[in-house]
């Protein structure tokens, strides 16, 4: 090896670490609040979420300001909101992170927390007329951490506001059932009829009462043969 090249390899070896040593420090990307929409919460269910920061220097440190969290709720330092909820809601905060660096920067946002519909009904099966008979059925849902005494109750209206009951059940509809059928159905008279479906369910712990509803356009029972 020539000896000139020699000496600059023993050279920049010497001052390789000094120049990236003398070399600025990257700047950090700025602190923002990444939290994404929050999951909703079951009432009277354990509830767990993290909110999310980016950029700054970490650790990070959360609190709530200009509001407050419902007072089943907490939020740690750390950024983990837990706790439960007793009622059916939409929930609005702003939160505000620290960083670690010096001085802290910081950052506010507004989180939003909704509570799952406690008592959810939908059709599975929406109602029709077949030959001398209207028949259906629907599915319902508990969203929460308790069970529900139910009712459900249907009812066909003709023209003149006549009301005829063609499904009806009454039981305890359990926690965080699912998506659970429903069936109804009934042999009427001729006519036009819109269908009613109320469906109550009662948590006997708190006396709340939740509520759905569905309703058709009116069906045509013809004279039959």
């Amino acid at each position: 090896m020539p000896a000139k090249l020699a000496k600059n390899l023993l050279l920049w070896s010497v001052l390789a670490p000094v120049f990236l040593l003398a070399q600025p420090a990257p700047k950090p990307e700025a602190l923002a609040i990444s939290t994404k929409p929050l999951p909703k919460a079951d009432l009277w269910e354990p509830y767990t979420a993290r909110l999310q920061a980016s950029g700054g220097v970490e650790p990070y440190h959360w609190r709530v300001v200009d509001s407050s969290l419902p007072r089943t709720l907490r939020l740690s330092d750390e950024g983990i909101i837990s706790g439960d909820l007793n009622q059916p809601s939409e929930f609005q905060f702003m939160v505000l992170v620290r960083d670690n660096s010096s001085p802290p920067k910081q950052a506010k946002q507004k989180v939003v927390l909704r509570t799952e519909t406690p008592l959810a009904a939908d059709w599975l099966r929406k109602a029709e007329v077949s030959g001398q008979r209207i028949d259906g059925s629907i599915r319902v849902s508990n969203h929460t951490g308790r069970d529900f005494d139910l009712t459900f109750v249907v009812l066909a209206v003709n023209d003149i506001g006549r009301a005829t009951a063609i499904g009806y059940q009454h039981f305890p509809l359990k926690k965080n059932a699912i998506d659970m059928e429903i069936p109804f159905g009934e042999t009427l008279s001729p006519g036009n009829y819109a269908v009613n479906v109320d469906v109550v369910g009662e948590e006997p712990v708190s006396n709340q009462i939740f509520r759905a509803r569905l309703v058709t356009e009116k069906e045509s029972i013809t004279q039959g043969p």
